[in-house]
């Protein structure tokens, strides 16, 4: 029996959204633009999934960009922002410990001229108010944080954030990639304060292919996609309607049982813990606040070790976020953790298909590894 722990990856299509993408191929397959009547199904339905997106994010669904992943609604959320806001100034605040999609923007944005901040986080990987608080200038134009921590699960306060700039009165402006967040931990566009805001479909249950940006309103962001007039002008591109439609059915089931999942979630998290703690005496875990992500490490094994094992009785779970394809975690070296817990960890992702029987395989599999591997 298969037991999938890597939905911090990737997670399996529902019902409802493959459904709801065959529907978009197979029927409802005009392309949105035409002025036919194939085409004006294609338009309802692009605004009906829009809808229930904006709804999901807690925003108006004029406030929202159709994306092919969180990385573009990441690279051009960075590199438009800042792009929108150089006459104010050319630095820019991050941190240490975002995703590659952020990483490598502000890489290119610093081999143009702008100074980066890359804050430090906390032990868990979160960054906090008062360290941006510190970090901010007069010339600050952009601040760009993600919301949870893909790799240890850290929650960092965006809400606070955008408080604190309000209160200092800095024109920055705000960024938060909230992948790992987005229908995991309640959140809404409008009580985040966040000029701009990064998801993705496949991390939720979509297909993979498909994002969005939230871009407040008011703001206008240069295309980072030029041609055709698609997404109000603002991203070109026939719209990909089975994902996009697909995207709106997966928020849409979500948001149906939003807080049983979190709690379910929180709970199968807490039972691993537990128990390993007291079958593993040397386990070690980054406690944080996400529901759904749990970075643990058996210090004395190697990761690749522990993966190869568990796979081997059908328990998928990760080493670090699956984008660096195996590549030492850099969050885990910016937390502080020691080489040899950085060797042995390994990231269990939940969903709302998790079940008792995954954390039992996990757990049981992982006390077997250990006691096995330990005599050899």
């Amino acid at each position: 029996m298969e037991h999938y722990l890597d939905n911090s990856a990737t997670t399996r299509v529902c019902e409802a959204a493959a459904k709801a993408a065959l529907e978009a191929m197979t029927e409802v397959y005009g392309n949105p633009s035409s002025t036919h009547t194939k085409g004006r199904e294609a338009k309802k339905l692009l605004d009906k999934a829009r809808a229930q997106v904006a709804a999901a994010m807690g925003c108006k669904p004029t406030e929202l960009v159709f994306t092919s992943c969180g990385s573009e609604s990441d690279n051009w959320a960075l590199l438009s922002g800042a792009e929108a806001m150089k006459r104010k100034g050319r630095h820019i605040i991050s941190s240490a410990v975002e995703h590659d999609a952020i990483r490598k923007s502000l890489d290119e944005l610093e081999a143009h001229g702008y100074e980066i901040t890359r804050l430090m986080p906390d032990s868990t990987g979160a960054i906090t108010v008062e360290s941006v608080k510190k970090a901010l200038r007069d010339d600050t134009i952009l601040i760009s944080l993600m919301l949870v921590n893909n790799e240890t699960g850290a929650v960092t306060d965006i809400k606070g954030i955008s408080n604190m700039l309000r209160k200092c009165g800095s024109d920055a402006l705000l960024h938060t990639d909230a992948v790992q967040a987005f229908m995991k931990i309640p959140f809404s566009a409008k009580t985040l304060g966040a000029d701009m805001i990064s998801v993705s479909g496949h991390k939720i249950h979509a297909p993979k292919g498909i994002g969005a940006l939230y871009v407040r309103e008011g703001l206008r962001l240069k295309p980072f996609i030029v041609g055709g007039a698609q997404e109000s002008s603002r991203r070109a591109g026939t719209e990909a309607m089975p994902q996009i439609a697909a995207l709106g059915a997966a928020c849409e089931e979500a948001a149906k049982d939003m807080r049983v999942s979190i709690e379910r979630m929180s709970g199968y998290k807490n039972q691993i813990t537990e128990r390993l703690s007291k079958e593993i005496p040397e386990l070690q875990y980054v406690k944080t606040d996400a529901p759904h992500i749990l970075n643990i490490s058996l210090v004395g094994w190697r990761s690749e070790v522990l993966m190869n094992f568990l796979e081997a009785r059908e328990v998928y779970v990760s080493k670090s976020s699956a984008c660096k394809k195996g590549a030492r975690s850099h969050v885990l070296e910016a937390i502080g953790m020691k080489s040899d817990v950085i060797d042995g960890a390994i990231r269990i992702g939940l969903s709302l298909f998790t079940t008792q029987e995954d954390i039992d395989a996990l757990c049981e599999g992982l006390v077997e590894a250990r006691n096995t591997l330990a005599h050899r």
